[in-house]
């Protein structure tokens, strides 16, 4: 029989369940915690902006080159303009250019005593009646012979070409057509840019540079270099990148 002064000692079956309950609940604890400190880390992150920029030279050029010819007569206005064409191809060929690298706009013709209103025709009569303005385009990579052609343009005036004087269609526009080659390498020149400010943003704050949150590329632009110097090309890009920081 058994002893009935005999104290009972509580067996392993029953001490353990409430020891690994105990445990349980810290384990879940630290977990709780660290998934707070792991989620107010994600909150954490600096934005910053990389610059790439590049110059580089144009390499296509375009230019119109723009005359008037006046007469009083149409089929000899006609006439005028088939030779000043002829004259204006033929110094773009003398300085350079191919045959294919030139081409005709239509003329644009005016006839002066339409467009005059009744009190204008009483007061004066316009010199010559009818009034064509003619564009021989030209579109080249040779942009550094179209740079010389420009200081040769007192011949075609020798020649009774009357060059129209000013006016954003009459002057020549240098281009870059390269941009795609250089993209990659610029894009990473800005974010490596970007990586750098941030860096050191992290080591004035005495913390760790992370993985990128979310990054933007800007769009890039082309601008000349001053306005001197149309055919020489400023490239330039900005990045905006998020870093996370731990």
């Amino acid at each position: 029989m058994p002893d009935p002064t005999a104290t009972s000692v509580p067996s392993a079956r029953t001490r353990f369940p409430g020891l690994a309950f105990i445990i349980g609940l810290v384990a879940f604890g630290l977990i709780i915690r660290h998934a707070m400190l792991s989620a107010k880390r994600l909150d954490e992150f600096v934005t910053v902006r990389g610059l790439a920029e590049r110059e580089v030279a144009a390499d296509l050029a375009i230019w119109p080159v723009t005359f008037t010819v006046l007469d009083n007569d149409l089929s000899k206005l006609l006439e005028q303009i088939q030779k000043s064409r002829t004259i204006v191809q033929t110094f773009l060929i003398a300085q350079g250019f191919t045959a294919a690298e030139i081409s005709n706009s239509p003329p644009q013709i005016i006839d002066q005593a339409e467009s005059q209103s009744d009190d204008d025709s009483k007061s004066k009569k316009p010199a010559y009646r009818y009034n064509a303005t003619i564009t021989v385009l030209l579109r080249t990579g040779k942009v550094a012979k179209v740079k010389t052609a420009l200081e040769s343009g007192d011949q075609l005036v020798q020649q009774g070409i009357i060059l129209s004087s000013g006016g954003y269609s009459s002057r020549p526009q240098f281009l870059f057509t390269g941009l795609n080659k250089i993209k990659p390498e610029m894009i990473q020149a800005a974010n490596h840019d970007a990586r750098l400010a941030a860096t050191k943003f992290a080591d004035d704050s005495q913390a760790r540079l992370g993985s990128i949150k979310h990054a933007l590329q800007g769009s890039f632009e082309i601008r000349d270099v001053d306005s001197s110097s149309p055919d020489r090309k400023e490239v330039r890009v900005v990045t905006t990148v998020d870093f996370y920081l731990k």
